[in-house]
């Protein structure tokens, strides 16, 4: 039996944890749940030093670029801050960055989830909107798929009901990446690069949040798993 693929999951820094006497670094439990439960191993890879962020991934099968706090906006050249942009950090950005842009450039298996696609946004040159005049937290809402996206190739479904926690989205694309859902009120909620030589799953919602009771979320984590396992497969 092959080994489980290698996922690599960054983690998020946290300056409150209830078990911990210091500020910590943590990956959300659903996220890690639903990456083993699709057959892969989470990796909780620690955010630093960015330099060495393509040697360190070389070992992983595939990235998982997962939620978190806001961009900091000087990274797509916004020169103000709105007062809703919060949990801005500098490390935390340098790394996310520097692994989008290793993954978008060697075509490791990358699923990029709210944050995560807007990350993936950012390093192509994309920008984003600080606030959006009505926010998508704590909100269920059907989403509307190309059906001959990735994503939905993967869900086996045009129009899915997405578990959504964000103030902000992508404004201007980034480079190579096309929309290929939105929300009812335009909001992009998945993008893909069509010349992407590997798997390149990004939405804006938490598949996470409903991966263990729903197959169409749970079918995005397996896809990374598969196309992880078949990239290992050829460097074992």
């Amino acid at each position: 039996m092959s080994p489980r693929p290698l996922i690599a999951l960054p983690c998020r820094f946290a300056e409150r944890t209830s078990a911990l006497r210091y500020s910590a670094e943590v990956t959300a439990r659903a996220l890690a749940e639903a990456v083993y439960a699709s057959g892969g191993e989470p990796f909780m890879m620690h955010p630093a030093d960015p330099g060495s962020a393509a040697e360190r991934l070389a070992r992983c099968d595939g990235l998982l670029l997962p939620g978190g706090g806001d961009l900091a906006p000087h990274t797509y050249g916004a020169a103000d801050v709105h007062d809703e942009v919060y949990d801005v950090d500098d490390a935390q950005d340098a790394f996310d960055l520097a692994a989008a842009r290793h993954a978008l450039a060697t075509g490791l298996p990358t699923l990029a989830i709210c944050r995560g696609m807007q990350v993936a946004n950012v390093a192509l040159g994309g920008t984003l909107t600080q606030d959006m005049p009505v926010h998508h937290r704590h909100v269920v809402h059907p989403v509307r798929l190309r059906p001959d996206s990735a994503v939905a190739t993967a869900m086996r479904t045009e129009k899915p009901d997405v578990s959504c926690y964000h103030h902000q989205c992508i404004d201007r694309l980034g480079r190579g990446l096309t929309a290929t859902a939105r929300a009812t009120d335009g909001t992009v909620e998945a993008v893909e690069l069509r010349d992407h030589p590997a798997l390149f799953l990004a939405v804006q919602w938490h598949p996470e949040d409903t991966a263990a009771t729903d197959t169409a979320q749970a079918a995005l984590f397996a896809a990374l798993t598969d196309h992880a396992r078949s990239s290992a497969a050829t460097n074992w």
